[in-house]
Parts: C-alpha cells; structure tokens; sequence
C-alpha cells in the first residue's frame, strides 16, 4: 500500500460520462488514496480540509487523463508477417502470398509452434511500448491456434503478462477467428472452437468471448452457435463485422447485447440503430483500415445520431495492423475517419473500458481505480493532432508511478 497523496495544478480532462467534451476542470487537484483510487477531484482551491495533510505532487500545469486502454489487440502470437508485407509492395498477388506460405496460415504456424516462454518474450516488448504511451488496460485475444491446446496456449500467456508488467489484461477467447486449412466451418467450430471454449473457461482465461463474422470466415449461424455457449458460461461477447462486408453480424451481436462490435466500416443506418438500442460499443480499428488499403469508413455521423458509444484501438496485429501505437490510432481516427480529438480520447478511455465491461477505469471520479497519464501538452487536444509524437510525462497505474 502506498501514501495517499494530491496531484495539483493540474488541468484535467475527467472524461465524465456526464460531459460533453473532455471534462476539463483548470487548476485542479487530484486526491489518490492509499488504496490507488481516486478520492477527490475539482478545482483546487475547493480542495477539502480533510486532504490538507496528505502529500503535494505539483505537476506543473500538465494535462492529467484518465491512462489508455487498448480495448482490440493481438499482441501474443508467433512471428511476424513482414516478408509477405514485402512480396505484396514488391507487385506479389494475395494468392501468390498465400501459395508462398503466408498470410493467417503463417501465424497460426508460427503460434503453434512457440512455446509459452517464447510467445510471452515476444508479447512484452509490445507491452512495453503500450505501457510507454500512457496505457493502463489492454485486451488481448486468441486466434493464432485454431486448435485447442494452443487457443489455451495463448490465453495463459495473456494472463502471464500482467504478471510480469504493472499493466491490467483483459482475455477474449477468439477460437471463430479463421477457418483452418481444408476444414469444414461447421465441424470447426463443433468440434474445436466451442470445446477450446469450455477449457479455456474451467481454467479461468476467458473474460469474454469473440469472433470474425465475415464472408472469409464465420457466418452469423455459425457464430450464434458460439454465443449460445458464452452465454451459458456467463461470458460477454463482442464481435469483429462488416469489415469487409456486411452480413448481419452487428446486428446479430446488437441481439445478444454484446459490449462492442469491431471494424464496422460497413455498418448501415440498422446497424447503428441496433447498437443505439442496446449501448453496444463500435470499436473503430483505423490500423486496419490503412494497412489494407480500405475506402468504406465506418458510418461515424450515423454512430452519433443514434448514440452509438464510440470506442479505438490499435488491432495490433501481425497482419493487418502491425501498428504499436495508440496514439497514432487517435490521430488516424480523427485524420481517416472524422472523429473529433474529444470522441478519438473518449475511445480511448470510458468508451474503450465500456467496450471491454469495466466500470472502474476510464474516467477520473472518486471511487475509480487511479490509473492516469500526465502529458507535456497544454490541451488534450493535442494528443490526437500528433504524429509519431509520444508527450506521456508519467503513468501512474493504481496509484503508483509505473
């Protein structure tokens, strides 16, 4: 347990529910108990007597946030795809890729083949650079095994990773990720991913449960059948949709109350209807949409006319999004697809922790764990404008500096 103690003059940007932009409160005070939550917070000059006595941070007039959450990523897996990354810049089609070895194939090999020494020593180094940049919170998923012991594999990798980083992991069992090679969909997802399920849940690695709705991977049947058993285990679901088309798996995610629906870049009007009546999260993924060269970005106008909760993350992954940066997310989210520097940092905090089920980060209230970023700008606005630019001060994680 650590000393309770008041960050001032600070300006922070709270990222209330209840606001309408950031929150912001200037020349404000921040009281952190000695369990690491937040005790107070307001102007300073209405600080109470009561936290007269407890040590004073002065932070300089730096902007404080609630810290980063990743709430979409596929940081554990086995090697990388960068020559298959080269081949297609070098004129190399999607089906000679694939003959050579690559794409998801190659993944799902390289996973499979990695020990859990070796796929934690290789998931770190990512941690470390989302650590770096102000995250407090980041999902993880499975999906590199497509069988179950190495779907389980992986899980327990994730779960290690907060063992050995001052970082909070949240699991999502992703076993409807791809269709192996020469499988049926169908006995796939009967056979393999539904048991995975069910072991990875007796052994405690599973805090939600995902899948890829999409015409190159699961149909909407297929995925229910998935869902049927999460929520007979009890486990929230989420969904990654109309990436690349659509197929009814927003909508069909919106049915089971799912806490987010990803990628929808081809979400319509019924889908962000869908999302509006249930409070279900829309994870934006602009990594994605860039590295595959996309041009249907999702319908942000019509996520806000509904009341569509927005939410970004980085996807990183060794495929379609090798991008470690969360930050860069922000930029790209407000750059690609018009979303404000206000709505780009509200998805990266409450909205990203609504998207993975937490309701004690993401906001700076009494009460909330005290997980801050401090940043060397002037406005929170600035986090979104930069590019490649990294102003995180310091992290404090539960109330420590981390």
């Amino acid at each position: 347990m650590s000393a309770a103690y008041v960050l001032s003059n600070a300006t922070v940007a709270t990222m209330a529910d209840t606001a309408s932009d950031y929150g912001l409160i200037d020349a404000a005070a921040i009281a952190v108990d000695a369990k690491g939550s937040i005790a107070w917070v307001g102007p300073a000059t209405d600080l109470p007597k009561e936290y007269n006595g407890w040590a004073t941070q002065d932070v300089e007039g730096r902007v404080i946030t609630p810290a980063l959450i990743d709430c979409h990523t596929h940081i554990v897996h086995g090697g990388n795809r960068a020559l298959e990354f080269e081949m297609r810049l070098n004129g190399a089609t999607y089906e000679e890729v694939s003959r050579a070895g690559g794409g998801i194939v190659s993944t799902v090999s390289a996973t499979r083949d990695a020990d859990e020494v070796t796929l934690l020593a290789s998931a770190l180094p990512r941690v470390d650079a989302l650590i770096a940049q102000g995250v407090s919170v980041i999902e993880i998923k499975s999906g590199y095994g497509l069988d179950i012991e190495t779907e389980l594999k992986m899980l327990r990798v994730a779960r290690q990773i907060a063992e050995q980083r001052p970082i909070r992991i949240s699991t999502s069992f992703l076993g409807a990720h791809a269709i192996p090679k020469d499988a049926d969909a169908d006995t796939y997802i009967d056979e393999v991913c539904i048991p995975a399920l069910r072991a990875a849940h007796a052994e405690g690695l599973v805090d939600m449960v995902d899948g890829f709705c999409e015409g190159i991977a699961f149909d909407t049947a297929q995925i229910a059948r998935v869902f049927d058993v999460a929520q007979e285990l009890g486990l929230p679901i989420k969904l990654h949709a109309e990436q690349l088309s659509n197929i009814g798996g927003t909508v069909l995610a919106a049915k089971y109350g799912a806490l987010s629906v990803d990628h929808v870049e081809y979400a319509n009007a019924e889908d962000a209807a869908a999302l509006g009546q249930t409070g279900t999260v829309a994870v934006l993924l602009p990594g994605a949409f860039y590295t595959l060269h996309e041009t249907q970005a999702p319908p942000v106008a019509a996520f806000r006319k509904c009341g569509v909760p927005m939410a970004v993350a980085t996807d990183w992954n060794p495929g379609s999004s090798p991008m470690g940066s969360l930050l860069l997310a922000m930029n790209m989210a407000c750059t690609l697809f018009r979303m404000t520097p206000a709505e780009a940092l509200a998805g990266t905090t409450r909205n990203a922790a609504r998207a993975l089920g937490l309701t004690d980060c993401g906001q700076i209230a009494p009460g909330m764990r005290a997980d801050l970023a401090l940043w060397n700008v002037s406005a929170p606005g600035e986090l979104a404008y930069g590019i490649g630019i990294n102003p995180l001060h310091k992290r404090i994680f539960k109330g420590h500096t981390a």
